[in-house]
């Protein structure tokens, strides 16, 4: 097991220092402050990594969807057709247009 500073745990995760510690002082991330300095634990840093891949959901049926987890959910509304939303943000976008006058 090895263990990082500040700096090296930001080289690893290629943000700044400052971002990291924010984070750390947030509970964003695995890290623990012992004394003076706070050290985390690069497998702890990986392992948060791979928790924050986005992991798409893949359509199993008509109103279901298989998550990453491979549990069933039943949809319980909204569109499931993604043309019919892209029509349905279009409309919304339109210009209003000016009513008619009645005679």
């Amino acid at each position: 097991m090895k263990t990082l500073d500040l700096n090296e745990a930001a080289q690893l995760l290629h943000i700044h220092p400052q971002t990291l510690l924010q984070k750390a002082r947030g509970d964003k991330f695995p890290a623990a402050k012992p004394g003076k300095r706070w050290i985390f634990i690069e497998e702890d840093l990986i392992n948060w990594v791979r928790g924050q891949y986005h992991m798409p959901r893949q359509d199993v049926g008509q109103g279901e969807i298989l998550c990453s987890t491979k549990e069933r959910i039943v949809r319980t509304g909204g569109s499931s057709s993604p043309i019919r939303t892209a029509k349905e943000y279009a409309d919304l976008l339109k210009p209003p247009t000016k009513r008619k006058r009645k005679s």
